[in-house]
């Protein structure tokens, strides 16, 4: 008897409760809770979370639950990033659902890629010695058994946005540089932390691999979620790992395989911005997974463009959910 198995990825957008937001917590999860239902996802991988705090408590995801609430996601299995006390961050939680169960979990975040140390040429007053190069969010890892079909590795990852790194002295305020320089350099402060990741990234599916080849069964990742660049960036590749960029066909079967390749063009982006399409989501999977592949799905139609869309008058969010499907036999 075959399973489908249907896994997505879907940026909230800082999903939150605050009182008094605009739009409210009622008028976003009016627009979300369809999109969801949409989606018909098995595994569903979601970013930017925010956590709340209520007095006595650890910081929970309350809005989450809000939003889950009278959806079949209310009664999956849940994991999500935690701070080292346990509970979640305040903003930009990675969340795993699934309705198989998760048999394992981890977050990692410089557990493959030390941090890089780096002394700024433009800050004011002038940087002494280098500095530690950390990035925020940590990978979120979790095994999922298939029913006696498999074990499947599902990677959560939010990369570094290409917004600028600030820069001491360089800033004016939130979004306005004093020099080009300045501006340039905290370009390549966060390009330095996106290929960071993308690179701790890879070394852990490597890993996998490598764990996986010993025992002789097939190697199962699904790597899911906002990667903040397209499929040709250096991110993008690094994590991929083309034959024709490692000349090596021994690791053919080591390459990640991005389901959206299976869209037609026009319509394959996530994200717009300048009326132009973006593809930043990303859903990437193993080749021990193709066989069973039967197609992905980007749901934009509607997508608002996110350079002139007021976060006041959009409950949506401005990343389009990614959706691929798997029959496994």
């Amino acid at each position: 008897m075959s399973t489908s198995l249907r896994i997505a990825t879907f940026n909230l957008e800082n999903l939150d409760d605050k009182p008094g937001a605009r739009p409210s917590p009622l008028e976003r999860m009016a627009v979300l809770r369809p999109q969801l239902a949409r989606l018909r996802a098995d595994v569903l991988c979601l970013q930017e979370v925010n956590g709340q705090e209520t007095p006595g408590a650890p910081r929970q995801l309350l809005a989450l639950a809000d939003l889950l609430a009278g959806t079949p996601y209310a009664s999956y299995f849940m994991e999500y990033t935690r701070t080292a006390k346990g509970e979640a961050y305040d903003e930009r939680n990675l969340v795993i659902l699934s309705r198989f169960p998760l048999t394992t979990v981890s977050q990692i975040k410089h557990q493959f890629a030390p941090k890089p140390s780096y002394r700024k040429v433009t800050a004011v007053p002038t940087e002494p010695a280098a500095k530690d190069v950390t990035w925020e969010r940590p990978l979120l890892h979790a095994t999922i058994d298939l029913d006696g079909q498999g074990i499947l590795h599902v990677i959560n990852l939010h990369l570094k946005s290409k917004r600028p790194t600030p820069i001491d002295g360089q800033m004016r305020d939130r979004y306005t540089w004093r020099t080009m320089a300045g501006w340039a350099e905290g370009s390549f402060l966060s390009a330095m932390k996106r290929v960071g990741q993308a690179l701790e990234t890879r070394v852990l599916i490597d890993k996998i691999f490598d764990d996986t080849a010993v025992t002789g069964n097939p190697t199962y990742i699904a790597l899911c979620g906002d990667f903040n660049d397209d499929l040709d960036s250096v991110p993008l590749q690094a994590i991929r790992g083309p034959i024709e960029e490692t000349n090596n066909p021994g690791l053919i079967n080591r390459i990640m395989i991005p389901a959206e390749l299976s869209i037609p063009e026009p319509s394959r982006y996530t994200l717009f911005h300048r009326g132009r399409g973006e593809l930043i989501d990303h859903i990437l999977f193993s080749r021990d997974l193709l066989t069973y592949y039967r197609g992905a799905e980007i749901h934009n139609e509607i997508l608002p463009d996110e350079s002139g869309a007021s976060d006041k008058n959009y409950p949506e969010s401005d990343h389009a959910p990614v959706v691929a499907e798997f029959v496994l036999p």
